[in-house]
Parts: structure tokens; sequence; C-alpha cells
């Protein structure tokens, strides 16, 4: 009997983080793999790259409304049948500008809808499909902005808070089934969604690095992945720096 293969989601396929995650994937096994986006040009040319990179592999593409509940909610359903999922990634998101998000409240909504929000939809529903099957690997993409609240970053800080606090109940929710939930906080990595942070000279992991990072700490099951780890230590000292001194640093 052939064996069968591995099953893999990745939700906001097309950012550069997941899409390298998937090659990491691909390459260490031929895997059933689901791509969700938006985008579905984009998503089809991942799968296309995919697929060359690992012929012996399934993929799929799949595009969804990003903020409709009831759509998540049949996508899900229809993606968790079947085999157990290990993992699902959910890996979506954008950097607003924070000075637009704070003049601007439709910017303010999306940004809060499509980094926190919508995440945790995606969350809620696979984590159901997963506690009914008792088995699987749910893995968050949050970020260290969501540690604590700063003036530079607040609205996408909050947003990744959100999903931060939300990873962190269904892992209390799942702690007795054999369901691993795992959060991801990556630090500034060099994607083209901090294409302005890189020209304004601000030191950023490599891509590759940091996906090599998260992939291996699913393995694991890692409850927590700073990647890279110094992150760990860094937000830790942030958090604990004393408001009084916190409110008097630029950053």
């Amino acid at each position: 009997m052939m064996n069968k293969k591995r099953k893999i989601v990745i939700v906001g396929a097309t950012s550069a983080m997941a899409e390298r995650c998937a090659r990491l994937w691909v390459c260490e096994e031929a895997i059933d793999l689901t791509l969700i986006g938006r985008d579905l040009d984009k998503t089809e040319r991942i799968a296309q790259d995919l697929q060359v990179r690992s012929p012996e592999s399934r993929i799929q593409v799949r595009t969804v409304d990003f903020t409709n509940p009831d759509a998540i909610t049949d996508l899900a359903k229809d993606v968790a049948t079947g085999d157990s999922i290990a993992p699902v990634l959910i890996a979506h998101g954008s950097l607003p500008n924070q000075f637009v998000c704070q003049e601007d409240l439709n910017e303010n909504f999306q940004s809060l809808l499509v980094n926190g929000v919508s995440p945790a939809l995606f969350a809620e529903a696979f984590a159901g499909h997963m506690e009914k099957s008792n088995m699987g690997t749910l893995a968050i993409i949050g970020s260290v902005a969501g540690d604590r609240g700063r003036k530079s970053n607040y609205i996408y800080g909050a947003a990744k808070g959100l999903v931060a606090r939300y990873a962190q109940g269904l892992q209390h929710r799942l702690a007795n089934t054999n369901v691993k939930v795992v959060l991801i906080k990556p630090g500034p990595t060099d994607t083209p969604m901090t294409a302005l942070q890189k020209q304004e000279g601000m030191k950023l992991a490599k891509v590759d690095d940091v996906a090599a990072m998260i992939v291996n700490g699913i393995a694991r099951g890692k409850p927590v992945i700073y990647a890279p780890g110094k992150w760990a230590l860094i937000m830790m000292v942030v958090r604990h720096i004393p408001s009084a001194v916190f409110n008097r640093i630029n950053i």
C-alpha cells in the first residue's frame, strides 16, 4: 500500500515567508499541499513553481474572501475533509503606514481586519476541525510588534497582539488534545512588505533563514517561535521597561 502524502495547508500563500516555507516542505518530501490566496494569478504562479520543484507533490490552489466569515467557514470545512492536516500555516498580513492609519479610520480598520481579525477567523475555523479529529498542527504568524504597543506601529502591533492572545487561548483550549498550536513571532524580515524599512537602512533578517526557523519550529511543535531567536530576549527587555522610561524612548 502506498504511503499517504502529508497534508499541508497554507493560508496567505503569496506572502514571501509562506512561499519560502512551502519550498522547504516540498523539497523535504512529496506532500499534498493546498495554497489559499486572495490573488488567483499570483497563487497559481507560486503553485506552478512548487510543482516543478516537487513533481510528485499534489498542489491545489484555492481563493477566498479573507474577510468573509461564512466563506472562511465553508473553505475550512472543505479543505479539512479527509486526512488530518499537519500543519495549517496562517501567514497573511500587510504592513500599513502608521501615520496614514492614524488619519484615515478606513485604513485603520482594514489593517486591524487583515492583520488581526482575519487570521483569528481562519485559526478558529481550522481549530474546530482539528479538535474533532484530535490531531494536527495549527501555526499562526504573528509578529514581535504584538509584544508591546509602540507609537511607530501600534495599529499593526495591536492586530498582531490580537493574534497572539488568540493563539494563546487556542493553546489553552486544546492543551489536553493532540492538536498543537504554534505562535510564530518574526522580527523585521527582508520581504516585499518591509521594502521601505530596507530603504531606510533597517537591518532585516533573511527570509530564507526565518522560513527555516518556522518550519523547524513547527516540526517540533514549539508553542512560541521567535525568528530569529534573539527577538525573544529583545522583546522580554522591551516588555519590562517601566512606562516612565519607555514613554521617553523614540521607537
